[in-house]
């Protein structure tokens, strides 16, 4: 096996020993299981680019150089067909949809198979850090393999065969990739959604460009609000109205509430009369409510229908027509009076009347309920769909279990944004990142304390000498972990609190209540703290008189106890951030917010342990 990394920069040399250039890429013939290597690019010696065939000029090849097999003089230089792709230019470092494993990644290398003297065929893509350090240098991998074999592990290869690779950076609508190739528009919906959210912006409205009206419509369903309202903000006006009509009408509703007001109108208007109608109904709602994501598209009869009559109803339906969980039956008045679930359709005679078999005992939802309490209510009674019934008990439509689980979602991935958001990550990140990003969140406090540490220093050489500096401002220093680890869990007290009680729930604790309590564990931590200082100290002095050392060290110790109240204080600020922020509907960053508590209790460290030193 040979990468292409190992190829590119080598010699190229003629029958005669004589040099010509140097590998510039290798075009390959896109239409095969496993593409051949069908052209050679090189620079000459004056850094002009040429091209020849492959299979008719180079006679070997290896790690090192290559070899042709004619003379100099005997060349005659090609172009690069229409079918054919060249490997550096087009693919290395580029991004590429990976539709077995549905993901994007980004192409380190490219590992190609020497299945004879003179034939190269490309295998597929490396995307593993194996291809980085390869690339970066050969000893840097064999170096790093040795490494990791010498602690008991390994690093192996992540290798996409070219049969799953779908290109986006380039425009190849007119080039076959593969005989046996699985394309981005052969992918169900959520998937699309999950590759367009992982790829680079500019290239998002590249790839959905590709896909039908109504592989759009699916797709562009499944994707968060703003990045669906910017891929419609980036299509004409006739392409994204066609598109809005092969949506759900919630779904719709739910985009187009997204967009601007004169956009919005001017995508309405120029959909059907029909379409139009539903989805403005829809957005006459407030957000979050049930009437928003409620669909219209229900099945409703008399309750003196029979199920025959029910099967005539359904066969009539359109194609694309919401899928039928229940039969709703309405009174001589119209009121909803019952639901018929299907699989009782199905075991019922003809003959037998809805509203014999009709359940009457329905959990129903006002459309302007909020959609949070729907989606636990669904949850709750095992429904697969809740009606949402006028303040008269007419029928306006249902909130299916998956427009219940995707709010569900949300308020969860909202509660873990609010939380810290302390997940494992993107299941598609590359797993060092996710471990780095998991380090550098769990061990934030880590990178503070080093701050603190240059802070401290910066401030006592200003009256000391430079090494009396560093070690009292490491001794003060000792106890500034202790505040910031305190400020941190602050923020998990404030987060917990706010994600377990409703303020609106009359059983939910007061915030006077809640600032109480978060002064007495203040004040519980900081005793504690002082506490463990003095007896500390006191081991070490041996009872002798308290000296420059000890203080400095006692200095940092209170410094603490004081930083350790004042982020228990600051906690009620802390909530009322957030309860605000979420009101107006804006995310908070549990990270943010710790970053934030850790730079209040580092301010309130070196203020209070310089001063307690007799410097300020």
């Amino acid at each position: 096996m040979i990468y292409l990394s190992q190829m590119l920069g080598n010699p190229v040399i003629d029958s005669e020993g004589e040099r010509l250039g140097t590998v510039n890429d290798l075009g390959i013939a896109t239409g095969e299981v496993f593409p051949r290597v069908t052209s050679l690019a090189f620079r000459d010696r004056g850094h002009e680019p040429l091209m020849i065939s492959w299979g008719k000029y180079v006679g070997s090849y290896d790690e090192n150089e290559i070899h042709l097999k004619v003379k100099a003089v005997d060349i005659r230089f090609s172009y690069l067909q229409p079918d054919e792709v060249l490997l550096s230019r087009d693919i290395l470092n580029k991004q590429i949809v990976d539709t077995h494993g549905m993901r994007v990644v980004r192409v380190n290398d490219l590992k190609l198979s020497d299945t004879s003297s003179t034939q190269l065929r490309l295998l597929g893509a490396e995307v593993g850090v194996r291809g980085i350090l390869r690339t970066l240098s050969p000893r840097l991998e064999r170096m790093a393999l040795r490494i990791s074999r010498s602690m008991g592990k390994s690093i192996p290869e992540r290798l996409i065969a070219w049969s799953y690779m779908d290109l986006v950076e380039r425009d190849l609508s007119n080039v076959k990739l593969s005989v046996s190739h699985k394309t981005l528009d052969e992918l169900h919906p959520a998937d699309i959604a999950d590759i367009i959210e992982q790829l680079d912006p500019r290239l998002r409205g590249q790839v959905f460009a590709q896909l039908d009206d109504e592989q759009r419509a699916g797709a562009i369903a499944e994707l968060e609000g703003d990045d669906a309202a910017e891929l419609v903000g980036n299509m004409s006006e006739l392409d994204a109205s066609r598109m809005l009509q092969e949506m759900d009408p919630d779904d719709a509703a739910e985009l187009v509430g997204e967009l601007d007001y004169e956009r919005a109108e001017k995508l309405l208007k120029l959909m059907g009369v029909k379409e139009e109608r539903a989805i403005r109904q829809l957005l006459g709602y407030p957000d979050d409510t049930a009437g928003r994501i409620m669909t219209q598209e229900v099945v409703q009869l008399p309750e003196s229908a029979t199920v025959e009559d029910a099967i005539a109803k359904m066969r009539s339906l359109d194609d694309d027509f919401e899928t039928v969980r229940y039969l709703y039956v309405h009174d001589e008045d119209g009121k909803l009076s019952g639901a018929v679930a299907l699989d009782q359709i199905i075991v019922s005679q003809p003959d037998v009347q809805l509203a014999d078999i009709a359940t009457t005992d329905l959990i129903t939802a006002a459309p302007d309920e909020d959609q949070e309490d729907v989606a636990n209510d669904i949850s709750k009674y095992n429904l697969l769909a809740m009606p949402v019934v006028d303040e008269n008990g007419k029928l306006l439509g249902m909130v299916t279990v998956d427009d219940a689980l995707d709010v569900m979602e949300e308020e969860h991935e909202e509660d873990l944004q609010i939380a810290g958001g302390r997940n494992a990550g993107d299941p598609g990140e590359e797993l060092p990142l996710r471990d780095l990003r998991w380090l550098l969140r769990r061990e934030l406090w880590f990178f503070f304390w080093m701050v603190g540490v240059a802070i401290l220093w910066v401030v006592l050489s200003t009256t000391r000498g430079g090494a009396l500096a560093m070690l009292d401002a490491t001794l003060m220093a000792a106890a500034l972990p202790v505040a910031l680890i305190v400020a941190d869990d602050s923020i998990d007290y404030v987060t917990n609190f706010y994600l377990e009680n409703d303020p609106e729930d009359d059983d939910s604790p007061s915030l006077f209540g809640f600032v109480l309590k978060g002064l007495g564990l203040g004040i519980v931590l900081s005793v504690l703290v002082l506490a463990i200082a003095a007896a500390v100290v006191r081991v070490i002095s041996l009872g002798a008189p308290a000296s420059e050392l000890t203080r400095s060290t006692m200095a940092g110790f209170a410094a603490a106890a004081v930083s350790v109240l004042a982020s228990f204080l600051f906690s009620a600020i802390y909530l009322h951030v957030i309860a605000k922020r979420d009101e107006r509907g804006e995310e908070t960053s549990g990270v943010v917010l710790a970053c934030v508590a850790m730079v209040v209790a580092l301010a309130v460290f070196v203020l209070v342990s310089t001063g307690a030193n007799g410097l300020v």
